[in-house]
């Protein structure tokens, strides 16, 4: 029963960072970003026992209630918070650590030059701004900031803020 206590605890996450939120129930009945990681969890599953047609089916579904794209063979940590969801695409190789949060429009994608990791690993505690690009087989360290907008191509070591396209280092925490 771990996957209904990590969904509880993606919901009450979901709770504890949206200020517009109520209640668990509430995250639970109304929140796209919290249907998705349902969706998620169960292709996931299906694609880890290599039932790849049926992950990618129901990972399809997701896609069309939620507008958010998740490809089934992605890894994804604890806590992941999507906020405003729609249009959120997530690569296959993708990786995303703990008690992450991604806003609406960003892209954890490949370049099409890679052939089996193709997409961006994330560390711990990651914020991926609206709208940002995270491209190809790089690593973005844990306490990352990623701007809105923001196109990176290059990995990123811990404590750092992105900006800009491409994207530039502005501060150290």
């Amino acid at each position: 029963m771990h996957v209904l206590r990590d969904l509880y605890a993606d919901a009450k996450n979901i709770l504890s960072k949206d200020p517009a939120s109520r209640n668990v129930l509430e995250v639970i009945i109304l929140y796209p970003g919290f249907h998705i990681l349902v969706f998620y969890r169960v292709a996931h599953f299906m694609y880890v026992h290599k039932l790849f047609f049926i992950a990618r089916l129901i990972s399809q579904l997701g896609r069309f209630f939620t507008g958010i794209e998740i490809h089934p063979g992605a890894k994804i940590g604890r806590r992941l918070f999507i906020d405003h969801g729609m249009g959120i695409v997530i690569g296959e190789t993708a990786t995303i650590g703990d008690d992450c949060t991604i806003y609406h429009g960003a892209t954890l994608g490949g370049t099409g030059k890679d052939k089996d990791k193709r997409h961006p690993d994330l560390g711990n505690n990651v914020m991926v701004g609206a709208g940002a690009k995270i491209l190809g087989p790089i690593k973005i360290g844990n306490n990352v900031k990623i701007g809105a907008n923001a196109v990176v191509l290059k990995n990123i070591s811990d404590d750092r803020t992105v900006v800009g396209i491409p994207g530039r280092i502005i501060n150290n925490f």
